[in-house]
């Protein structure tokens, strides 16, 4: 897995695969966090596994997280230690299979009140303890001058000093990429833009699903011994496929980020601020040279596919930031704001959806359709293991024990490249030979003309919004940048792929219709 690509598979091949007529073993619908997870450990015991996803691979609310791998401080104070210790053995574990893309992130807790720094510390030398010998590094007080050292933005007045803890950080969108090819070398199959239209029954047992394909029109009828539900904040439109009346499990959360330049937060650390007004706990953390800062927990009602930032979720942000920070955050500096829902499962008696748990959700209906929800990036191996191991169970298949806690990801490397190339990992070298003269997509964004071509010809990438946003971070970095890119990404893809202007026009002009939600006016 840690070699040089070997199963770089093609839509048309990846489609052929979709006609055959032999029966799947299982059948993932959703191609986010979960579902991928699910698919991987699926193929990792040996079963004939495909996955469905209606758009791009992330899409969701898989490419819109804190680019966090972390245990949960949040759910430390709730005193849900089970999930908290699983999710720091998950973390361990993944910053151990794909190194290339996740690292150690060094947080600061700063204490502007006497009791800050004990009660604060007593709480993370048991994160420490929870995460035994998979710990990135161990917490500690840190004076007032050693807060500043680490981060010298800190807001100096009235700072008493700062707890140090270390945690996971990670690029979100492209670990989705990665479990992809990951997918392929272990020989099953991934589509994206095949929508599920509905699913197959056989003697009042779900058999198999209906599919789409969004660029030809093709409808294709697919069989398979376990059907497994993973689409996130979606699931519920997929079980009232199953039983148009069965009630909603979701309770959606938004949840909100702002993208400024690095300059904002200089160092090599992030900081944590442990409660804000609404109980939450926000993040300003160094990624990709720059600075996310979020995030908000704004409940809603139905689920949109691109989720837009309200006014207030931002000033909330920006004002709860600038109570820690010396250098004030203003509207005008932010570079990109995103939005992303979370899956949150309806719990009795919840008070708000700040409340609600992230532990996974697993159901399964009178038919046989598995459900599974909930849950964080984090975990997401372990909602894999947990949903196959159920699989198994409900398509009775002869299967192999998962291997994904030892397995390491497509492009394993502990020596990749520097950026914009280290999340290729061990490929770093093939894409940039792609084009070795380096040219940039633009001045103010770091990406390379070269991953546009890998995008298309590796990576399954088919518009411009797949490129900018998923298989590079243009659209999160810099919003107004990325919109300035796309024609030549356009041009470029149109090479790669076989299109023509018109084609290249009509892909401009959708991703400067989703960009500029992006942009903050």
């Amino acid at each position: 897995m840690n070699g040089k690509p070997n199963l770089t598979r093609t839509r048309a091949e990846l489609l052929a695969a979709l006609r055959d007529p032999q029966p799947w073993d299982v059948i993932v619908i959703g191609g986010g966090a979960t579902g991928l997870g699910a698919a991987v450990d699926a193929a990792s015991r040996g079963l004939r596994t495909v996955l469905l996803e209606a758009h791009d691979f992330a899409k969701g609310t898989s490419s819109r997280s804190t680019k966090l791998v972390h245990g949960g401080v949040r759910y430390l104070a709730q005193g849900n230690i089970s999930l908290v210790r699983e999710a720091l053995r998950e973390r361990g574990l993944l910053r151990r299979n794909a190194p290339h893309l996740v690292h150690d992130l060094r947080f600061v807790v700063p204490a502007y009140d006497w009791w800050a720094g004990p009660f604060y510390g007593i709480g993370l030398k048991l994160y420490d303890i929870l995460a035994g010998r998979l710990n990135l590094g161990s917490s500690k007080y840190v004076d007032k001058n050693g807060a500043l050292e680490r981060t010298p933005t800190l807001q100096p007045e009235g700072l008493r000093g700062a707890i140090v803890y270390h945690d996971g950080q990670f690029d979100d969108a492209r670990l989705a990429i990665t479990l992809v090819r990951t997918l392929f070398d272990l020989g099953g199959t991934a589509v994206n833009y095949t929508p599920v239209t509905g699913l197959v029954k056989l003697g009042g047992r779900v058999a198999g699903v209906t599919v789409r394909d969004e660029e030809t029109g093709e409808s294709l009828e697919l069989r398979g011994r376990a059907v497994i539900n993973a689409t996130g904040v979606y699931v519920d439109a997929v079980r009232r496929m199953d039983e148009p009346d069965v009630k909603d499990m979701l309770s959606p959360s938004q949840g909100v980020h702002v993208v400024v330049d690095r300059s904002f937060l200089p160092g090599d650390s992030a900081i944590m601020i442990p409660r804000t007004d609404d109980g939450r706990v926000l993040f300003a953390v160094p990624w990709h040279d720059h600075v996310v800062i979020g995030t908000t927990d704004t409940p809603v009602d139905h689920a949109d596919l691109e989720p837009r930032a309200l006014d207030q979720e931002v000033e909330f942000i920006l004002r709860t930031a600038n109570r820690y920070l010396s250098r004030e955050v203003r509207r005008e500096d932010v570079r990109s704001v995103y939005a992303g829902l979370r899956p949150l499962v309806k719990a009795e008696g919840a008070g708000s959806t700040a409340a609600l748990s992230r532990d996974h959700t697993l159901r399964v209906s009178e038919s046989g359709l598995i459900t599974i929800t909930g849950g964080k990036w984090t975990t997401y191996r372990h909602m894999g293991e947990d949903v196959i191991n159920r699989a198994v169970e409900i398509g009775e298949l002869q299967a192999k024990p998962s291997a994904t806690a030892e397995l390491k990801l497509h492009g394993w490397s502990e020596t990749p490249l520097p950026e914009p190339l280290a999340v290729y990992g061990s490929e770093g070298a093939e894409v940039q030979a792609l084009d070795p003269t380096g040219k940039r997509l633009h001045p103010d964004l770091p990406y390379l003309e070269a991953e546009v071509r890998w995008a298309a010809r590796h990576e399954l990438a088919r518009t411009v919004e797949d490129v900018l946003s998923r298989r590079t971070r243009a659209l999160l970095l810099h919003a107004r940048a990325s919109i300035e890119a796309a024609p030549r990404v356009a041009e470029l893809l149109a090479e790669e792929l076989g299109h023509d202007a018109a084609w290249q026009q009509a892909q401009v002009q959708a991703y400067e219709a989703v960009a500029r939600g992006y942009v903050l006016s």
